[in-house]
């Protein structure tokens, strides 16, 4: 049996996904969202401006096997501008962003409009209001994850992130955990 511990985190706007920041900058950690474990660390991370589902674990294995699998990660993602069935193709097919200062294709994914807005409250920061245009709400499913990648890639097509929430990594969704909620689980069945 072993005695490690594992979470499940709706990550906040503004935070980092880390527990320790080294430079000297005042950033908001996960550490003050709740009172983890020695030892606790993300499996992957969501950046500062990205808010939602991430997992943290007290086992450095666990952590492995996660980010091993390949795993799907799916998004919602807010873009400025109602975007098109064309850019939805594109983003499907594989778009061209820069990482680390080369061209990367990006690998095929799913991606659709969502045709209701997601319920998640409102984001810590505001985000810029109706009179600047309409924006619209996409779902996004990668099995890769390049620094920036998904908003690289609605970028690319045209329609820049304004919003970007992960939902589900695997089979373990957000489900209903608001921002900054915090669920101890048994294990990760990814």
């Amino acid at each position: 049996m072993s005695n490690h511990q594992h979470f499940l985190i709706h990550k906040p706007y503004g935070y980092l996904s880390q527990f320790i920041y080294e430079l000297k900058r005042k950033k908001k950690l996960l550490g003050e969202l709740y009172d983890f474990p020695q030892g606790t660390m993300a499996i992957g991370r969501l950046d500062e401006d990205s808010e939602g589902l991430l997992l943290l674990t007290t086992d450095g294995m666990m952590s492995e096997i996660v980010r091993s699998k390949k795993v799907e990660k799916e998004y919602y993602v807010q873009v400025d501008g109602i975007i098109t069935h064309e850019a939805i193709e594109k983003l499907i097919a594989g778009v061209e962003i820069g990482f680390n200062g080369k061209k990367y294709i990006t690998r095929k994914c799913q991606a659709a409009i969502l045709n209701s807005v997601p319920e998640f409250g409102e984001r810590g920061k505001k985000i810029r209001d109706e009179r600047h245009g309409p924006t619209s709400w996409l779902t996004m499913t990668l099995n890769e994850g390049k620094f920036r990648q998904v908003r690289k890639m609605t970028s690319a097509v045209g329609f820049p992130t304004l919003r970007l929430v992960r939902i589900r990594v695997g089979n373990i969704h957000l489900n209903n955990l608001k921002a900054g909620e915090v669920m101890e689980v048994i294990d990760f069945q990814v």
